[in-house]
C-alpha cells in the first residue's frame, strides 16, 4: 500500500491527482488517497445536475458543482468530510464495493465506531449514512473513491441538494435521499477531523506500508488535468443526459411557460406560452433562446441580444431568464 498525501482541499486538483496516478503515473502498487474539500456538490457521471442540485443556492452560498468520472449519486462534501480513494491495477472482476469498504469498516471500528455495508454502495451507522461509494475503471486500473461524514454541515447539504419541483423528464440516475449522521457524533470521545484522518490512514497503510511524496512536476500536472478535466462549466453541466423541462414564471404581466428541451448543456428546442401581452409572439422569445447555453446569464444575454427586452408587457429579460434557468 502506497500513501499519497494529496495537500489540497481543491476538489479538481484532487480529482486530477486521481486521473494522474491511474493514467500517467501509475504507482507499482495500491494508492491510497484520504482527502477533504472546500463546500462541493459532486454529481455522478450518469446523473442530471438540475435533478441533483439547488444550482441557485449554490452559486450563492459559493459551493462548486463538479461532475466526477464514477457512477452513483451526488454528494456535498466540505471541509467536516473526508474523502477516499483506493488506485489499483485492474484484475478483469466485476465491480464491487465490500473489497474497498472492509477495510474503513475496520478502520472506524478502531477509533471505537461501528459501522455497517448495507449492500450496496453505502456504509451506515444505526441504519443512517454515512458513507457512499463509487467506482470506475480506466487506463487498466480500477478507482474506487468514497465519501465519509464526519462532522459535515447537513444543513447545508440538505439545503444544497433540495431542488424546486418544477417538471423535469430525463434518463438519469436520480440520487436515493437517505437519513445521514455524522461520525463524530458516535465517537466514544471528542476527536478532531485531523486526529480522525491520522488515525484512518494509519490504519489503512499498515506496518508494510509506505509514502509517495508528490514532486512539483506532479502537482503542476494534476492540477493541469483538473483544470482541463474537472473545472469547466462543459464538464459539470454539458456533460449529462438531456432532459426536458418546463418552467413557469409568474409576473406583474401575466404568466409565462417555457418547455425546454436540452442536450449537452444546450437548449435545442423551445416553446413559450401563458397569458402574457407582448407585442412578438412565442415563437419569437424561443427561437432567441434556442441554441444558447442553459444558465441564467447566457439566456439573459440571448434574449437582450434578440431585442426582446421591453416586448413583453411588465416584464423584463433578466425576469424571464430567471423563470427559465438557475
Amino acid at each position: 500500500m502506497i500513501y499519497v498525501e494529496t495537500g489540497s482541499t481543491d476538489v479538481c486538483f484532487n480529482f486530477g491527482l486521481e486521473y494522474y496516478l491511474t493514467v500517467e503515473k501509475p504507482l507499482p502498487d495500491t494508492v491510497f488517497l484520504f482527502w477533504r474539500t472546500t463546500p462541493t456538490l459532486m454529481v455522478g457521471r450518469y446523473q442530471n445536475v438540475l435533478e441533483e442540485i439547488d444550482k441557485a443556492y449554490a452559486g450563492a452560498h459559493g459551493i462548486r458543482v463538479v461532475r466526477r468520472m464514477s457512477g452513483g449519486g451526488t454528494i456535498y462534501t466540505d471541509l467536516g468530510g473526508w474523502q477516499f480513494t483506493f488506485i489499483e491495477p485492474d484484475a478483469g472482476e466485476e465491480i464491487q464495493f465490500q473489497k474497498y469498504i472492509a477495510p474503513i469498516i475496520d478502520a472506524l471500528g478502531e477509533v471505537g465506531v461501528t459501522a455497517a455495508f448495507n449492500g450496496r454502495n453505502d456504509l451506515t451507522i444505526g441504519g443512517r449514512k454515512i458513507s457512499g461509494n463509487a467506482q470506475y475503471r480506466l487506463g487498466g486500473r480500477v478507482v474506487h473513491h468514497g465519501s465519509l461524514l464526519f462532522d459535515t454541515d447537513l444543513e447545508e447539504m440538505t439545503a444544497a441538494t433540495t431542488v424546486d419541483r418544477y417538471k423535469i423528464e430525463s434518463k438519469s440516475i436520480k440520487s436515493v435521499r437517505e437519513r445521514v449522521t455524522n461520525i463524530a457524533e458516535h465517537l466514544p470521545g471528542p476527536m478532531d477531523a485531523e486526529a480522525f484522518k491520522e488515525k484512518v490512514v494509519r490504519h489503512i497503510l499498515g506496518p508494510s506500508g509506505t509514502v509517495y511524496e508528490l514532486t512539483e512536476a506532479d502537482r503542476a500536472r494534476a492540477a493541469e488535468i483538473g483544470r482541463e478535466r474537472f473545472a469547466s462549466w462543459e464538464s459539470a453541466y454539458a456533460q449529462g443526459p438531456g432532459f426536458n423541462i418546463q418552467r413557469e414564471g409568474r409576473f406583474p404581466g401575466g404568466t409565462m411557460r417555457f418547455s425546454l428541451e436540452v442536450k449537452k448543456g444546450v437548449i435545442q428546442a423551445a416553446a413559450v406560452s401563458g397569458d402574457f401581452f407582448a407585442t412578438l409572439d412565442g415563437e419569437a422569445i424561443a427561437q432567441a433562446i434556442t441554441g444558447c447555453r442553459y444558465e441564467r446569464g447566457a439566456v439573459r444575454e440571448a434574449l437582450e441580444r434578440a431585442g426582446i427586452e421591453g416586448a413583453v408587457y411588465r416584464v423584463t429579460a433578466g425576469e424571464m431568464a430567471e423563470a427559465i434557468a438557475d
